[in-house]
Order: C-alpha cells, then sequence, then structure tokens
C-alpha cells in the first residue's frame, strides 16, 4: 500500500491544515493573479517605509551614511525575525496577514509623523527610529511565509515555482515603490501624508485580499474584527493625512521657535527662515536682522541653522576679507554662499568688477533677491550687477569642459562657503579632486579661501580639509575666529536646543559651550594659494566689526596650536570626515 504524499515532502509548503484548496470566488488562475497583485503592492509599500525612514532620519540627525545603515541593518535583521514568528500563524494565514497588513498600514504610515514628534518636542529621534525600523521589519519579514502558503492555497505547484512568482511579484514592486518614493511622493505629498497615503493603500490592498479573496477561510468574529480593525486604521490615517499640515507647523514652531516666516521645500532642502524682517547686515555692532519683530533672522537648511543676523558677520568678514589681501581681487568666485552674505562683503571693494556665485538651490537665490529680511541683511546684493548667479551643483560646474581644462577665465578670489564636511552630501565638496578642480581656476596670484567646519568641536574633519587642499599643490594658512553657535547634537551644523526667548534657539557668547565643556566655539577657515600666502587685510579693506590684523594673527596661533599631523586627504572614493 502506497502512503498518501507529504505536502511537505513533495514540493508544497506548509503545514498539511494550511494547504486545504481554498474556496475563492473566482477561478484559481485569477485568484492566484490577485494575490500576485497584493504582495507586488506589499513590496512596494514596504520599500518607501524604508526609504522615508532614511530620508527623515537623514533630514533629523544627519550623515545620510550612518542612517541608511541603521535602518536597512536593523530592518533585514528584524525581517528575519519576522520570517520565524510567522511559522507559528500559517495554519491561520488569510488572518495572520490581515492583521499583519493592518498593523504594517498603521506603523508605517504613522512612522514618519512620530518620528517628527519625537524630534520636535523630546529633541531626539534615534530610539524612535530603532524601534520602528525593528517594528516594520518585522512585520514585512511576516508576510512572505503568509503570502507564500495563501498562493499554494490557491494553486499547488512546486516549491521552486512559487518561490520564484512570489520573489518576482515581490522584487517588481519593490522597483516601482522605490521610484515611486523620490520622483511621486515626496515631491508631491511630503514625507508626512506620503508615508500615510502609502499606509492607506498598504491596509487596502491586504484588507481587499483576505476579507474578499479568503472570506470564506474567515470565521464570521474574525471577519468583523478585521473588517472593524482595518477601518480603524484606515481612519486615523486620514485623519493623519488631513492634520498633516497643522501637526507640521506646530512642530516647526517647536524646533524653530513661534517666529516662523518662510518655510518652504524647495526641491533641495527644507528652507526656513524665522524672526525679522529688516537690519542692515554687515558692520555696524548689535541689532542685525531685528527690524520689525524684534527677533534676529535667522535661516535655517534641512533644519540645520546656517544664518543668524547675531552673529554672522564674524563668520563672512573672516571668510571673505583675509582673501580679498595679497593681491588683485577684480574676479570673485564663490562657490555657495546663495543666501548673499558673503557677497556684501566682497562688494565692500571698490576694485571688485565681477561676482560669480554657483549656488544649487535656486530658491535660497530667489530668497536672497526677495525677502525683505534677508535681502536686508545682505544690502540686496544679490541685485547687483556685478553678480552673475549660477544655479548647479559646484563640482559639476567646475568639471564643465572648458572650466575644468583652463580654457575660462581664471579667478583672483575663490571662496567656498559650503555646509560643512561632516554632512555626508558635501563630503565631495571638500575631497582632493574638488579642490584640484579649484585650484585650476585660480588665477596666478590668486587666493582660496575655504570655510573647513569647527576645529575644536571636530578637529579631524578640519584638519583633513587642511592636509586634502596641500595634496593638492595649494600653500596653506589655517585660522579660526570664535562665535559659532552651539550644534544640535548628532548632526554637523545644526543647533543645539537651546532656548531663548518666545521659544528662539539662544545664541552662545562667542567664548561659552552650551554643554558646559570647557571648549569656546569657533568657525574654522583656511586660505590658501600657489605660494604661501600671508593673512591680513587688503590695503583698500572697509571698515570690519570683527576682524582686525592683530586678531587675525591671534587666530592663525589658534589654529595652530590645535593642529592634527595624523590626517591624510579624503577623496570620493575615501571620504575621511566621520569624527
Amino acid at each position: 500500500m502506497i502512503d498518501p504524499p507529504d505536502p511537505a515532502r513533495s514540493g508544497t509548503l506548509g503545514p498539511p491544515e494550511a494547504m486545504e484548496p481554498a474556496r475563492l470566488p473566482v477561478p484559481s488562475g485569477l485568484g492566484r493573479l490577485l494575490v500576485l497583485a497584493v504582495v507586488f503592492v506589499c513590496a512596494a509599500c514596504g520599500l518607501v517605509y524604508e526609504l522615508e525612514l532614511v530620508a527623515l532620519a537623514t533630514y533629523l540627525v544627519g550623515d545620510s551614511v550612518t542612517q541608511a545603515s541603521v535602518v536597512l541593518s536593523v530592518m533585514v535583521f528584524a525581517m528575519g525575525i519576522g520570517a520565524l514568528l510567522a511559522k507559528r500563524l500559517r495554519c491561520r494565514a488569510a488572518v495572520g496577514f490581515g492583521a499583519v497588513e493592518a498593523l504594517l498600514a498603521l506603523v508605517g504610515g504613522g512612522s514618519a509623523m512620530a518620528l517628527y514628534a519625537c524630534f520636535a518636542w523630546f529633541g531626539q529621534s534615534r530610539s524612535a527610529l530603532v524601534g520602528f525600523s525593528l517594528a516594520i521589519g518585522v512585520l514585512i519579514g511576516a508576510e512572505v511565509p503568509l503570502l507564500m502558503t495563501l498562493i499554494q492555497r490557491v494553486r499547488r505547484q512546486d516549491a521552486g515555482g512559487a518561490v520564484a512568482d512570489l520573489f518576482a511579484a515581490d522584487y517588481v514592486g519593490a522597483l516601482v515603490g522605490g521610484l515611486a518614493f523620490p520622483f511621486l511622493l515626496l515631491p508631491c505629498l511630503g514625507q508626512l501624508t506620503g508615508a500615510l497615503v502609502t499606509g492607506g493603500v498598504n491596509a487596502v490592498a491586504g484588507a481587499a485580499l483576505v476579507l474578499w479573496l479568503f472570506r470564506r477561510d474567515l470565521s464570521t468574529r474574525s471577519r468583523w474584527l478585521l473588517l472593524l480593525t482595518n477601518v480603524l486604521v484606515l481612519a486615523l490615517l486620514a485623519t493623519g493625512a488631513l492634520l498633516a499640515s497643522s501637526f507640521e507647523r506646530a512642530a516647526r514652531r517647536a524646533v524653530y521657535g513661534a517666529a516662523v516666516r518662510v518655510a518652504v521645500q524647495t526641491g533641495v532642502q527644507e528652507v526656513v527662515l524665522t524672526g525679522g524682517t529688516g537690519g542692515t547686515g554687515g558692520a555696524g555692532g548689535a541689532g542685525r536682522g531685528r527690524k520689525g519683530s524684534g527677533r534676529p533672522l535667522e535661516l535655517y537648511l534641512d533644519g540645520r541653522l546656517r544664518v543668524s543676523a547675531d552673529n554672522e558677520y564674524r563668520y563672512h568678514e573672516a571668510l571673505v576679507h583675509p582673501a580679498m589681501a595679497g593681491g588683485p581681487h577684480g574676479r570673485v568666485l564663490v562657490l555657495g554662499g546663495g543666501d548673499g552674505l558673503a557677497v556684501r562683503e566682497i562688494l565692500r571693494y571698490r576694485a571688485v568688477r565681477s561676482v560669480t556665485v554657483v549656488e544649487l538651490d535656486p530658491g535660497v537665490l530667489k530668497l536672497a533677491r526677495t525677502d525683505p529680511g534677508l535681502s536686508n541683511l545682505n544690502h540686496h546684493s544679490m541685485s547687483d550687477p556685478r553678480v552673475h548667479t549660477v544655479t548647479a551643483d559646484a563640482f559639476d560646474w567646475l568639471r564643465e569642459p572648458g572650466r575644468s581644462r583652463g580654457r575660462r577665465r581664471p579667478y583672483d578670489v575663490i571662496l567656498t562657503d559650503l555646509p560643512d564636511p561632516g554632512i555626508t552630501a558635501s563630503t565631495k565638496l571638500y575631497s582632493q579632486e574638488f579642490y584640484g578642480l579649484v585650484a585650476r581656476m585660480l588665477a596666478p596670484g590668486g587666493r582660496l579661501a575655504v570655510h573647513a567646519g569647527a576645529p575644536t568641536q571636530r578637529p579631524r574633519s578640519y584638519w583633513t580639509v587642511e592636509a586634502t587642499m596641500r595634496s593638492v599643490g595649494l600653500a596653506t594658512i589655517p585660522y579660526r575666529v570664535p562665535g559659532r553657535l552651539a550644534d544640535f547634537s548628532g548632526a554637523p551644523d545644526r543647533a543645539v536646543g537651546l532656548v531663548g526667548p518666545e521659544g528662539a534657539p539662544a545664541p552662545l557668547a562667542p567664548e561659552v559651550d552650551a554643554r558646559s565643556t570647557g571648549r569656546a566655539r569657533f568657525w574654522g577657515f583656511v586660505l590658501a594659494a600657489r605660494r604661501p600666502p600671508r593673512l591680513g587685510l587688503a590695503p583698500d579693506v572697509p571698515p570690519l566689526a570683527s576682524v582686525t590684523r592683530e586678531a587675525l594673527r591671534a587666530d592663525e596661533r589658534g589654529a595652530a596650536a590645535g593642529r592634527i599631523r595624523s590626517v591624510v586627504p579624503s577623496t570620493l572614493m575615501h571620504p575621511r570626515y566621520q569624527e
């Protein structure tokens, strides 16, 4: 007598009780196609959740490489745990899959809002990031075993064929989700609403599969419980979508204070302006950017404080005026600096004939020209006929044919007014290759001045910039000036959660460290040329508020005292700006 075939040994998957043919309302061929369609949708939603966590963590915390590594590694590990836990649900695969999808839709759809809330009101989001990565990973990992069981119940086939069909639909769905996130969801809906809409799609797909296609597998109680659960999940997601704008405004007030005047997503970054709508900027003492609101103007790019009218003059005077000394300065190139504040200082020299500004974000250039507060602070420099603006990535612009081969007119002075090198997106703009391109643009006797980060908070990054500049044949003089505001913990160039009047981030005195480390906060710069430059000021220098020849000599000595010699240049293939 021949024993009946054992499904576990004959190529089918799942326990015998789970392999009973399902009673479907449609033919088995169509039912199998519908299951694969749900696999496709779930895979797309799952990848959107992953990308949304990486994107939001990069924006909130900084360092995209680290955040992507944390999210993806934790999520993949959790998917393995989820697959193991799903083994217990295969005997009731339809109910289990319905419950998993409802929970995944709620957790994944609400993850962006929850992370932003943790950041805005509690000052940190790392723990929440890891928690959501684990939870979403476990739920995504549970999908495949349950879907494998369901597709085998529609029509039995060998294990290899079932796995191939399932993973083909899964991978194609991941492709669509991966492309939809940056090109559709993010630009059209934003991170908060995009995640909530994705959760809604996820919930509808899971509920349709279970409550319609496999409804005969459910008891009356299970059917009603799943129906009510999905209705509740969809209601919560819809409520979140309706309140997303109000929530974002409240969170923005918690982060930036109550005086947010402009908040725009430009396609490159989020740009936020807070505080005064007036002020004169430049030399002239306190009170810059305060007229109108009584609050200093502050410019944030992707949450990082880039300009504070209380002390920006210290930074821009130190960046611009040493480079204008030591030779002609008729033609000037500014890489970055779309706020127009470095240009304001450049135009104070009568000998300047032309200034070229290469800025990635057209939104920043527009604000520099049209916003009353920012244009007053930069003295309407971006409207000066001598100023020519280019919207481009600085690295790509330097590589354009003609420029990279030295066929264009060189510049007497080049300034790089860029975000800190510790921000991953900026590392190529502090690489050996970048400085090689910049050096080709220097005229004989020309000078290059670089904002190189924080020499006391991230000294290795600062000295790596200096070593990288020397590696392309430039002679350098490092120097530093006090007055830098505090950082957000965990990300270069972000403001810490110190709060001043009316919820505004409070500026630090130049010699005070908010976290009582005993170290003053400095901006770090490097002056470079083909021949050894001298740190000083030009004979035709206009009156300055913070920079003097004596102060520059002290700034040079202060920077040299902290020199780190065991550093090597940073390259595109081996960036070295992680502290």
